[in-house]
């Protein structure tokens, strides 16, 4: 599974303050640690950047491209900010993303074609977030034909359909388990796509120590079902030696989980437990609370 390290997000108040006061050692240590635990991609998260725009990105791409030869994934909204950090890229990059909007779709799709980079787009419509698999498949399919006529192909296409949090109540759940079967059908209804996530979406909201155990449970069913590539943390190793395969005993209980095995839980350790507790309640077979452990 490709990994696209996810720590340098303007939503941390570190990265925050450091692209406002032009720290470049902030940045370029969080872009080293990810380089150096694992990662793929760096994405370089800076959501909607309304001011000095240009400057800013231009110079956000140089200090990270100064410590490491990733391939970068530029992730805003602001298509000119975009359009400068694509650029400035020494090796092809991720636009991260679009999505079948009207709006990005005008704007945001044309930059891949002109820019011959890869491109992550989204289920979104006009209408919001697709409410199941056929609306989601359609959506998708839709978009993707509309960048096949820009002349992106669909190698070069990522698609992304949006995880909620599971704490969503009434929603959550249900989306969790909506998201396990359009990754493993997608690639049925557009051969040659991509599939990635925003993996620790779906533990928005949930204490912060269970967080991790939540987003390494749902890699690994992601994963079973054929997910490409994940914006997640590096940092955390438990996820990466699961991605690499390193803990074959807890993937292998994971996937008994999700197909509704009968799991003797007196005989696993606790860890095993916690791994087939989250399990279920990521296949929607226990109800989530934040005390899903303990039950």
């Amino acid at each position: 599974m490709v990994i696209i390290g996810e720590n340098i997000h303007v939503i941390a108040q570190a990265v925050s303050t450091a692209i406002r006061e032009k720290d470049a050692k902030v940045i370029q240590d969080l872009a080293k640690a990810q380089s150096e635990a694992g990662a793929d991609y760096i994405d370089l998260n800076v959501g909607p950047m309304k001011k000095d725009t240009e400057e800013t990105m231009q110079w956000l791409v140089n200090a990270v491209q100064e410590v490491t030869d990733l391939h970068l994934s530029i992730d805003t909204l602001n298509p000119v900010a975009m359009e400068v950090g694509l650029k400035a890229c020494q090796k092809r990059p991720l636009l991260n993303s679009a999505s079948g909007k009207t709006d990005s779709k005008e704007k945001m799709l044309p930059l891949a074609q002109k820019y011959n980079c890869d491109v992550v787009i989204s289920v979104m419509t006009d209408k919001g977030m697709p409410p199941d698999v056929e609306s989601k498949i359609e959506s998708i399919m839709d978009t993707v034909a509309y960048a096949n006529e820009l002349g992106i192909p669909n190698e070069d296409i990522w698609v992304d359909p949006i995880l909620l949090p599971i704490s969503t109540a009434g929603e959550g759940q249900r989306f969790t388990v909506l998201n396990l079967e359009f990754i493993k059908i997608l690639e049925d209804v557009l051969p040659g796509v991509k599939s990635t996530v925003g993996l620790s979406n779906t533990s928005n909201g949930v204490p912060d120590q269970l967080r991790p155990l939540l987003n390494r449970t749902y890699a690994v069913m992601l994963g079973k079902n054929g997910l490409y590539s994940a914006i997640a943390d590096p940092l955390d190793k438990e996820l990466m030696r699961l991605i690499k395969g390193e803990m074959t005993g807890i993937a292998e209980l994971i996937y008994k989980t999700m197909d509704v095995e009968d799991i003797d839980l007196s005989s696993l350790s606790q860890k095993e437990v916690e791994y087939v507790k989250t399990a279920k309640v990521l296949m929607a077979e226990t109800l989530y609370s934040d005390a899903w452990l303990e039950s």
